[in-house]
């Protein structure tokens, strides 16, 4: 099955066929390509002028099996450092 533009998550740093070969080849990790589209929506939502916490419930409703915090996390860049 070939990837569209549309069906490419990373459609704004790597072409449909790179990403069909990462895929095909299980060499992408499914938690940051999530991950890097909440940014990307949260980045979206805010040039748009949607309050921060409004964009982070959104997202939520969409995620709903992550927590609030998680998200936060994700948005902000937040990680624990060891």
């Amino acid at each position: 099955m070939e990837i569209t533009y549309d069906q490419n998550p990373l459609g704004g740093l790597i072409s449909p066929d790179v990403y069909q070969i990462l895929e095909e080849h299980n060499l992408l990790n499914e938690k940051g390509v999530r991950d890097y589209q909440i940014r990307q929506q949260f980045r979206s939502m805010r040039a748009d002028e949607v309050p921060a916490y409004e964009a982070i419930e959104e997202l939520r409703e969409q995620h709903p099996y992550l927590q609030f915090d998680t998200i936060r996390k994700i948005v902000y860049g937040l990680r624990r450092r060891s």
